[in-house]
């Protein structure tokens, strides 16, 4: 009987025990250049990585390609001209994901834009969600986190960048990581030109039917709202206290900066403990980031 292949959870959740028992818990962040290297030369050494380097990547953010003919291994690749840190270091453990789960049924490797994470309807873009799994458990496992954000915890952007901060990894990838195991009602909005792209809310959140249904159809940014004004204000990342009707049918605090190296606003909502209104009756839609296991970019 053929043993099933790891799951991008059990990777990352076996490189961080190795990662701990080297250099104990505190290790953060995970040099992924450095762990790609070693533990594929270790694992596989028939077929490791042998480059990660930066490289002319118009219109990618990262790649996996295998070595020229008379070379064995393979390559990670990042867009250059990416100027964030926590972008770069997040699509190193991406492509590094690929390279663990999906080298042998594809051995012309991976070109990965920043869009490719919304590639639902396609083999491609389960790939995709792969890779961002292992990634997201990889530079941000969830014991780690829960020792910076108790899940209780009503947290901020402050708090959650710090976190972000911590792992190396954009404010996206960390609010995703933190939605999917915090037990309160909160909803991540990342909009551009008065539109919403796309939205995730926490599990007790989208119990609650606060969520945005973005398979829809184009949903405008609320007028009223932080990230409805052209010009954010000062107190964006302190956030406002918004009354029932601009966002949902309750009252919401809303936190709302401009996204690093990007040009669309990344908006936290945080909504009262017990919802006002009665859950929906039945399960809200899956919007695309709802079937995510970790973002962003």
């Amino acid at each position: 009987m053929t043993a099933r292949p790891p799951s991008p959870e059990r990777w990352a959740i076996d490189i961080s025990r190795l990662l701990n028992a080297v250099f104990g818990a505190d290790r953060f962040p995970v040099d992924v250049p450095a762990v790609a290297r070693e533990f594929s030369a270790q694992r596989y050494p028939d077929d490791p990585i042998t480059l990660v380097k930066g490289d002319n990547l118009p219109d990618f953010d990262g790649a996996l390609f295998r070595a020229p003919a008379g070379k064995k291994g393979w390559g990670i690749f990042f867009n250059s001209a990416i100027a964030s840190p926590g972008r770069i270091n997040f699509t190193l453990a991406h492509e590094f994901g690929h390279y663990l789960l999906h080298r042998l049924a594809h051995p012309n490797g991976f070109q990965c834009g920043e869009q490719d994470v919304v590639r639902w309807d396609s083999a491609y873009g389960q790939l995709e969600q792969q890779a961002n799994a292992f990634a997201a458990n990889l530079l941000m496992p969830l014991d780690d986190f829960r020792r910076q954000i108790d899940p209780r915890t009503r947290a901020d952007l402050d708090m959650i960048s710090a976190c972000a901060e911590r792992y190396r990894v954009s404010l996206i990838a960390a609010v995703l990581r933190w939605l999917a195991y915090t037990s309160r009602r909160a909803v991540l909005v990342v909009s551009r030109d008065g539109y919403i792209l796309w939205s995730r809310a926490s599990e007790p959140a989208l119990k609650s039917g606060a969520c945005f249904r973005t398979g829809r159809g184009p949903i405008e940014v609320p007028a009223a709202s932080l990230a409805g004004r052209q010009q954010l204000s000062a107190d964006g990342r302190a956030g406002v206290d918004l009354p029932a009707g601009v966002w949902f049918r309750e009252e919401v605090r809303e936190m709302t900066i401009v996204a690093e190296q990007y040009d669309f606003a990344v908006t936290l909502l945080l909504l009262p403990d017990e919802p006002r209104y009665a859950a929906l009756d039945a399960e809200p839609e899956q919007d695309v980031f709802d079937r995510f296991t970790a973002f962003g970019g």
